[in-house]
């Protein structure tokens, strides 16, 4: 089982016509998410207030297992923390998505943050400044370090619709989504000048009359939609009729359906 204690739910208490539909495990989703994201909440046990958590924004890197890594000053409060307890967590939240936070996906990992050994300081600083860049104004500054996430476990959010525990040793072994770095392309171009076809989908493909639909993840297999229907918001999944790997294969389905849809 790639999924733990899963709970599906649709916007409004009904549960999804669509629930059902095969999806990419949370493994996969949760590690494409990682992948995607540049910045997180850190969560660490406050060493000044008795444990109580303490967030810190957190720009991060990600090695080949999906552990983050971070470039903290050992005068921040939250390395400062990590020293005297190494407990953490990373929450993470769907890039660019704004529109309605509680309908994108999101991710927390849970594990100790520790200093990196040095041995693996070389690869690690160099994923971390392909993905930030500027931090090589600060990288040598004699207070900095790295640290990394041993990640013990996560729970994955999927919007509206899917939420479970992950396995830390599923996630080690998944590879992000082969749509990964063109998703958001993909859902700002249907969203902004495709809204009919939005609908059309649900209708043919969900057997749902909606009112709107915005398309809010995509993937190899498919894609979600928050669908409006009245007052009433739904989360929607639709399947491609085959798997995709590349943005242009996407667009070739997303017209060949349709086309199929106009013909039912």
């Amino acid at each position: 089982m790639t999924q733990r204690d899963t709970t599906q739910h649709a916007g409004g208490g009904e549960r999804s016509p669509t629930a059902e539909v095969p999806e990419p495990p949370f493994a996969e989703r949760a590690r494409t998410l990682i992948h995607l994201g540049r910045v997180g909440t850190l969560s660490t046990l406050s060493h000044r207030v008795s444990g109580s958590p303490f967030g810190s924004v957190a720009p991060y890197g990600v090695d080949n297992e999906g552990r983050p890594s971070f470039l903290i000053s050992s005068m921040a409060m939250h390395t400062q923390n990590l020293e005297a307890d190494a407990r953490a967590s990373l929450l993470v939240t769907q890039p660019g998505w704004t529109d309605d936070p509680l309908a994108g996906s999101r991710v927390t990992l849970v594990g100790n943050v520790v200093a990196v050994s040095d041995e693996n300081i070389a690869s690690t600083r160099s994923d971390y400044l392909a993905r930030h860049e500027n931090a090589r104004f600060w990288v040598d500054y004699a207070d900095f370090a790295f640290y990394r996430m041993e990640i013990a476990d996560l729970y994955y959010v999927a919007g509206f619709g899917a939420m479970g525990w992950v396995a830390a040793d599923e996630y080690r072994v998944a590879r992000p989504d082969p749509l990964a770095d063109s998703a958001a392309g993909i859902l700002e171009h249907m969203n902004a000048d495709h809204a009919d076809a939005l609908m059309l989908y649900c209708k043919a493909f969900a057997g749902v009359s909606v009112d709107g639909a915005t398309m809010t993840s995509v993937d190899r297999l498919g894609f979600r939609v928050r669908a409006r229907i009245g007052e009433r918001l739904q989360g929607l999944r639709i399947n491609f009729p085959r798997d995709v790997h590349s943005a242009g294969e996407a667009r070739e389905v997303l017209i060949e359906m349709v086309r199929r849809a106009r013909g039912k």
